[in-house]
């Protein structure tokens, strides 16, 4: 059952590494059966969107 993690697998997975709180079976699905390019991708647009909602929100705070 090698079926690859759909797009919101993915995303699920980048979004729960970045607070660390990724469970062993969905780490062990991304290990065996993810392309390392795809998480890539997603964990660097989700950086960008991040960085980005935090400037917004900074702006927002000081104006």
């Amino acid at each position: 059952m090698n079926k690859k993690p759909s797009l919101w697998q993915i995303i699920s997975s980048v979004s729960a590494a970045f607070f660390g709180v990724q469970n062993d079976k969905n780490r062990q699905r991304d290990f065996t059966n993810g392309s390392v390019k795809s998480y890539i991708i997603v964990g660097i647009i989700l950086a960008v969107l991040m960085v980005l909602t935090l400037i917004s929100i900074v702006n927002i705070v000081l104006s």
